[in-house]
């Protein structure tokens, strides 16, 4: 038994059972993946995957007890390999992070920003898409760390700590007649047509969710993934705009502006970080998680022990002027 067949056998779970896939992605044949495979199968003295004729089809119920005890495995090797790293540079490396499009264009800019300063020599991937498919690469050990407003805390492998709580605002094109009320409502805004966040991002059903309590069916005219997108949209007079709070401090807001007192039509939403349980990272992926949630103790991200009740409110992002950008967009205030 070796690794390279316990990877073998990871990769084609990963890969819904397709060699070709598997050989690709390890750079080798795929009558090498099926030879290792079937060798560790004849080693351990059981099958581990059902197959019709060449092809993997399924697992077997001995297969699926197989397939936990490999990741774990693997998972443990990888740990090894993390805590050499930490003795033998201690301040060099990769570290990868899964991050939302609001996270990555509008919150992790200045903190890394930040951890370049201090930590000059690690090379930083961030890899964006859906709060699933942080959690995903997590769980697959793709990314060191994740971040997100949604999905995160609702998987059980994962740690989970809260950043700071945002708002979402309303936003529309300079001169438009909502700009001239004192404080607009949710029917007032829902008098024109809407751009907002896809459901699955952002808190995009919060937002929808927020009119539907107040009895109000909103004329939904375009949703994105992206705030860039909406904020276009805006400008183009395709209807009023809603985004994070983040979107404009650290964003580019030429052209748009906020309505007055709009952060109070929406509840609070939350920006969390996440780690794979068990994982142990190097040093500066502690770092930089510390700079997001510095509430949150060391001991506590390395599993030490457990998170202390907080006595004090979180500061929210409009508190956290160490995650605003020096340029950001001063003539319009959040909570205006």
């Amino acid at each position: 038994m070796n690794f390279q067949q316990l990877r073998y056998v990871r990769a084609a779970l990963h890969n819904d059972l397709n060699l070709t896939e598997v050989a690709n992605q390890l750079f080798t044949s795929q009558s090498g993946v099926s030879k290792q495979i079937r060798d560790l199968e004849a080693e351990l003295g059981i099958d581990i995957f059902v197959r019709r004729g060449k092809r993997l089809v399924g697992l077997t119920k001995a297969g699926g007890h197989v397939a936990e005890v490999v990741d774990r495995l693997l998972h443990e090797a990888d740990n090894l390999k993390r805590l050499s790293a930490r003795f033998v540079a201690q301040d060099k490396g990769r570290l990868t992070i899964a991050a939302t499009h609001n996270q990555a264009s509008y919150v992790l800019p200045p903190v890394l920003l930040r951890f370049a300063r201090e930590f000059p020599d690690v090379e930083v991937e961030i890899r964006q898409g859906t709060p699933r498919y942080v959690s995903d690469m997590l769980l697959r050990g793709e990314a060191d760390l994740g971040l997100a407003t949604q999905a995160l805390d609702e998987v059980s492998d994962l740690s989970t700590f809260t950043c700071f709580d945002w708002h979402h605002v309303v936003i529309v094109p300079d001169g438009h007649p909502l700009s001239r009320l004192p404080a607009p409502t949710l029917a007032d805004i829902a008098g024109f047509p809407l751009i907002t966040y896809s459901r699955d991002f952002a808190g995009g059903s919060g937002v929808v969710d927020a009119f539907e309590a107040a009895g109000i069916r909103p004329d939904l005219r375009l949703t994105a993934m992206d705030a860039d997108v909406i904020k276009t949209y805006v400008r183009l007079g395709r209807g009023v705009g809603i985004v994070a709070q983040m979107a404009m401090i650290n964003g580019h807001g030429e052209g748009v502006q906020i309505l007055p007192q709009s952060h109070r039509l929406f509840p609070h939403s939350s920006t969390k970080v996440a780690l794979l349980k068990g994982s142990l990272l190097r040093n500066y992926a502690y770092s930089l998680v510390r700079m997001l949630a510095p509430h949150v103790p060391q001991k506590v991200l390395t599993g030490a022990r457990p998170m202390p009740v907080l006595t004090q409110r979180l500061a929210s992002f409009v508190e956290r002027s160490d995650l605003h950008f020096e340029w950001g967009n001063a003539p319009h205030s959040v909570a205006a």
